[in-house]
Order: C-alpha cells, then sequence, then structure tokens
C-alpha cells in the first residue's frame, strides 16, 4: 500500500487544500491529512476544529484519513505512518521556493520524497489567511469553503 502525508494547518480547509488532496488520492491508496500546529502562527480555529471540519469536508472522499500531526518534525510523523511521499501543493514559483529547502530536509532525514502538485488555476489565488481576512471583513468566501468551514466562520 502506498500512503502520502499531506500537511497543513486548515485554518481553514478550503477548496484548493480539497482539490490537492482529491488528486492525490488517485496517485496513492491512502493519503493522510496531518493537521498541524505552527506555534508562531495565530489560528482562527482550534486544531480540533480543524480536524473536524476536514474530517466533515473529507469524508466522501475515499482512502483519506485525518489525524493530528502533533508537535514533531513531519519527517517523525511520515516515518510513524509508514508514508512513502509529502504531497504539497503549490500555487506559484514562491510557494515552491518555500517548500524546496523543505522538501530536500525530509528526504534527507526520512528517505520521503515530497510530491508538488499544481494547484487549479481555480484556486491558485487563494489561501486560508486571505479567506480568512475576506470573511472577517464581511465579503463572500463561499465559492472558496465547504460548507462545514462556512458555518464556523459566521459563528
Amino acid at each position: 500500500m502506498r500512503r502520502a502525508v499531506c500537511p497543513g494547518s486548515f485554518d481553514p480547509i478550503h477548496k484548493g487544500h480539497i482539490e490537492i488532496i482529491a488528486r492525490a488520492t488517485r496517485l496513492f491508496d491512502e493519503v493522510v491529512v496531518a493537521v498541524s500546529t505552527n506555534y508562531s502562527k495565530q489560528y482562527r480555529f482550534e486544531e480540533s476544529e480543524r480536524i473536524e471540519m476536514a474530517r466533515q469536508t473529507l469524508s466522501s472522499i475515499a482512502g483519506i484519513s485525518v489525524r493530528p500531526m502533533g508537535d514533531g518534525l513531519l519527517a517523525d510523523f511520515c516515518r510513524d505512518v509508514g508514508a512513502d511521499a509529502i504531497i504539497k501543493g503549490l500555487r506559484n514559483a514562491t510557494d515552491f521556493q518555500y517548500e524546496a529547502p523543505m522538501a530536500t530536509m525530509n528526504r534527507h532525514l526520512t528517505g520521503v520524497e515530497t510530491v508538488f502538485l499544481m494547484a487549479d488555476n481555480h484556486y491558485a489565488h487563494i489561501s486560508s489567511s486571505l479567506l480568512k481576512e475576506v470573511a472577517a471583513l464581511g465579503g463572500d468566501v463561499s465559492d472558496y469553503v465547504p460548507r462545514a468551514v462556512i458555518q464556523r466562520l459566521e459563528s
């Protein structure tokens, strides 16, 4: 069985994330969505909420599990779950420049390769941060986030 890990803070999960994760299920038997916490970030949603939104959103796609990543290195998480690869979505060259050194380090630490998937053009301009800002200012983000997220953004 080929298993990949798709890590992220998913604060909140959006349709760009979902599109990448769904495409990854065509390449791997299982995709573990690893919900991470970066303590230097300010989150809108608690880790438990981010996990629940991801589970609700991804439940209809076969071959996906959602787990908290914990406090350790992504490389250690990949080793613990027996991952063959890490999936990263890229929107642009800036994302690649940010992700490439981490991919090299993860390969060095564990031998796990990173597979980059380019974002669909429809979602290449969105980020969780942008969506949170637009929603906080009263803008409509319903084209970009699943229903489980809209409900929580409105509460």
